[in-house]
């Protein structure tokens, strides 16, 4: 992945989220991805979009379960 794409992805990451857990989730989803992106076809662009996208359902989903633990 060129240095443009990693900037644009974790821009985009940064950019929807808005918390910090959110955030944390989002970028280390975007590494993960873009990782998993880079060797699967080179399309880390795509895999760190996507990655952030799942990181912050995680860590969304985490606080969830950390915040209401009787659900």
């Amino acid at each position: 992945m060129n240095r443009l794409g990693k900037i644009v992805a974790v821009a985009v990451c940064l950019l929807v989220a808005p918390a910090a857990a959110e955030a944390k989730g989002c970028i280390k989803g975007a590494i993960v991805g873009g990782i998993a992106g880079h060797y699967a076809g080179r399309h880390g662009t795509v895999g760190a979009v996507a990655g952030c996208i799942i990181g912050r359902h995680e860590a969304r989903k985490r606080e969830y379960e950390r915040t209401h633990p009787n659900h």
